[in-house]
């Protein structure tokens, strides 16, 4: 039996516990990260088997605060059990941005252990719906070989046609997007600072094109994003197909606290 939908419902309105209600929500693109993007993310590596470790580097005055630490840098590192990937939660220190939003997770991985530089590496921004960034990441765990690639560029769009997205009528071997063309997926050069071992990616003459990379972006009002994703040239293309697949389901997410940009855009359905 299909749920009914309220698009007016006040989702901000506290419960008995103080806490906003809790609603299943669509489009999944569009609904956020509920504030919980490193928690969901976490849990999942966890459940993977992943290792975490905390590098904090800083200062600290014998008479300071406990509160008042200046830390440097923070990261929150986790690794695969074979030490082949890696995921390293970056907002506290906001290295840099991925159109206007701060990069929140970078994902890497390298073919052997006897490498010192990853392969290749891949960015989300803050409100990347955790789901999707999950569902990337438990493709990646699942490769015995993280940086092989054993499939096309075609396949990450034909998932999302399949999921009832569009390909562009200029570029429809690069560039898809939902019907409302707010979310958006496409094969192109990549942004300056992305890591990738493609030595192209070092030695790009201003006048020629980089290599091309795989990105995504929600933009629900023209110039202001809620999300992006950017993934280095050499990730392969079948784990992209694993991001975008998620990102453009059709199935609902649980949600307490929506994105202000979106949340006029989504259908939602009380979650008991």
């Amino acid at each position: 039996m299909e749920a009914p939908m309220y698009p007016d419902s006040p989702l901000d309105s506290a419960g008995p516990s103080g806490r906003p209600p809790a609603y299943w929500v669509g489009p999944r693109h569009l609904a956020g990260d509920d504030g919980r993007l490193y928690d969901a993310v976490a849990d999942t590596l966890t459940r993977l088997g992943w290792t975490s470790l905390t590098i904090v580097r800083g200062r600290r005055e014998p008479d300071e605060a406990p509160g008042e630490q200046q830390v440097l840098r923070s990261t929150v590192l986790h690794i695969s059990p074979d030490s082949l990937r890696w995921a390293q939660w970056l907002l506290p220190d906001e290295p840099f941005r991925l159109g206007d939003r701060p990069i929140a997770w970078q994902v890497s991985a390298r073919d052997a252990a006897s490498s010192p530089l990853a392969q290749w590496s891949a960015y989300f921004t803050s409100e990347v719906p955790g789901e999707v960034l999950s569902d990337f990441l438990i493709a990646l765990d699942a490769r015995e070989r993280p940086a092989v690639p054993f499939a096309g560029p075609e396949l990450v769009l034909d998932v999302v046609i399949s999921h009832g997205w569009v390909r562009h009528p200029d570029q429809p071997d690069r560039l898809a997007a939902d019907t409302t063309f707010s979310s958006q997926i496409n094969f192109g050069e990549v942004p300056p600072l992305i890591q990738d071992a493609d030595p192209r990616s070092l030695w790009v003459e201003l006048e020629e094109p980089g290599p091309s990379g795989w990105q995504a972006w929600a933009e629900p009002t023209p110039g202001t994003y809620l999300w992006a994703a950017s993934f280095s040239p050499s990730v392969p293309n079948d784990l992209v197909a694993a991001f975008a697949a998620s990102l453009s389901s059709a199935a609902p997410v649980r949600r307490r606290l929506l994105p202000e940009s979106t949340r006029n855009l989504l259908l939602r359905a009380p979650a008991g």
